[in-house]
């Protein structure tokens, strides 16, 4: 096997990271690997054994030079002065054939300086489950790291349950720069080491930004597209501390993550998540709550940090205008409107009011709107037909409003109840729910198997998503 590795960030200094390799594993067992992915970046393949051992940590591939990433974090609102790749090594990063760079990382490939008496290992459910969600999200268009390969290693666990088959999974981003990164340095007052990895930043992602507040200026741009499209498909990540913010615009860290089913915008899944922190509606708060510690670590850079404050807080009390621009643009075209105007955000809030009265699941029932059994998903059906008379109103002056809905509205999400379906197949060594979940949702816009739309059965709710460590 050939990586192409042309790595940055290990050039950097070393108050960035640790260098050291994965930790080997037992009896290492490939379960899944994109080749598609694998391709785009130009890895070549003579013997599946070896991508097998490269991707368990068990074997270093030439060109990689392997480390655990720093940064700290806002995690629910407190600051964590040091985190860090606890579990997770940076073998290195290619360029892809479109020649953008990317990082490949093994998560779940042992213990770091930053594991804080973790064991550094993953458990093949979350594995599997980042897997899947992540690649559900490229494949519905929503920027998002991407999944590589997963390995079992043949070496069990020890989580809440009990003894659980630990996995490796080799994701797949853009960059791993995430909020924290910025912070960590801002915190100690390593000004010197700010400023590096902000030139670094800007070279990477954003060659256009003229200095760090116009580097903020895009990555909160990028952030309010993101939260609109996660709101878009009814997906809650579940954990927005600052530390699972990525610079990049990027959806990253799939922990306690869930795509609702009945529609509230109150839904909360993540099993740590006690005071509704990041709850579905509360997204686009947290988002500002985390630009606004990336804005504070980056006024540090500043010798007028009186101007240089008043300059970020202008960027992010922009940022609720930003994010309702791309939201109404998102949530327009579910209902069939390609350009919309301000007054059409009364008409979506009215059906998100009526879907969360009734209980109505969320995918269905925009799903439904290019048809005429959306009706179906309402109690109160008098009152949804009002609401479709203003509807049809509205989109008759459209040109392929139909159109516009299908290419907006998913058949199919990873739902809560096949998640965990698939996962307890898995164990048992089952993949065939696996892969039928890859199957439907490499093409999310089409349904092609009417089982994996229906919502759950009562007995079926999924309430809590774990974030497996």
């Amino acid at each position: 096997m050939h990586i192409p590795f042309d790595n940055s960030y290990a050039s950097l200094p070393d108050a960035f990271y640790t260098k050291l390799s994965p930790t080997s594993v037992k009896a290492p067992k490939l379960l899944a690997f994109n080749r598609d992915l694998a391709k785009l970046l130009r890895i070549e393949i003579d013997d599946i054994a070896e991508v097998t051992q490269a991707f368990s940590g068990n074997s270093v591939p030439q060109g990689a030079e392997p480390l655990a990433q720093l940064y700290a974090g806002h995690q629910f609102g407190n600051y964590n002065q040091q985190l860090g790749d606890g579990r997770a090594i940076l073998l290195g990063e290619v360029l892809d054939t479109n020649n953008l760079r990317r990082d490949i990382q093994l998560k779940g490939s042992g213990r770091t300086p930053y594991s804080r008496g973790g064991d550094g290992r993953a458990w093949l459910g979350p594995v599997l489950r980042e897997y899947v969600i992540s690649e559900a999200m490229h494949a519905l268009g929503i920027p998002t790291t991407r999944a590589l390969a997963a390995v079992a290693t043949g070496e069990d666990i020890l989580r809440e349950e009990g003894m659980l088959p630990g996995a490796v999974l080799t994701r797949v981003a853009s960059s791993h720069l995430r909020v924290g990164t910025f912070e960590v340095f801002a915190h100690r007052g390593q000004t010197a080491e700010l400023q590096t990895l902000t030139d670094y930043a800007i070279a990477r992602h954003y060659p256009q930004a003229s200095g760090p507040m116009d580097l903020l200026r895009h990555v909160c741009a990028k952030q309010a597209e993101l939260v609109a499209a996660w709101m878009s498909v009814g997906f809650i990540h579940g954990v927005m501390n600052t530390d699972n913010c990525s610079i990049a615009g990027e959806t990253i860290d799939y922990g306690p993550c869930a795509f609702m089913d009945e529609f509230h915008m109150g839904r909360v899944f993540s099993s740590i998540d006690r005071q509704a922190r990041y709850a579905y509606g509360n997204q686009p708060n947290m988002l500002m709550f985390n630009m606004a510690q990336l804005a504070t670590a980056l006024i540090q850079l500043f010798e007028d940090k009186d101007a240089a404050l008043e300059e970020a807080t202008a960027i992010i009390h922009a940022m609720p205008e930003q994010i309702e621009e791309a939201w109404l643009k998102r949530f327009a075209a579910k209902i069939g409107i390609a350009t919309p105007n301000p007054e059409d955000a009364e008409l979506i809030q009215s059906l998100l009011d009526l879907m969360q009265k009734d209980g109505a699941d969320f995918t269905n029932t925009f799903r439904a709107l290019s048809g005429d059994s959306a009706q179906d998903q309402f109690t109160d059906r008098a009152a949804f037909q009002a609401w479709s008379h203003q509807h049809v109103a509205r989109i008759s002056a459209e040109h392929d409003p139909q159109a516009v809905m299908n290419a907006a509205n998913p058949a199919v999400i990873p739902r809560n109840h096949r998640m965990e379906q698939m996962i307890k197949a898995a164990v048992t060594g089952d993949l065939a729910p696996f892969e039928r979940l890859m199957t439907a949702l490499a093409t999310p816009y089409t349904l092609t198997d009417l089982d994996l739309a229906t919502p759950p059965a009562l007995s079926e709710i999924v309430p809590a998503t774990f974030c497996g460590t």
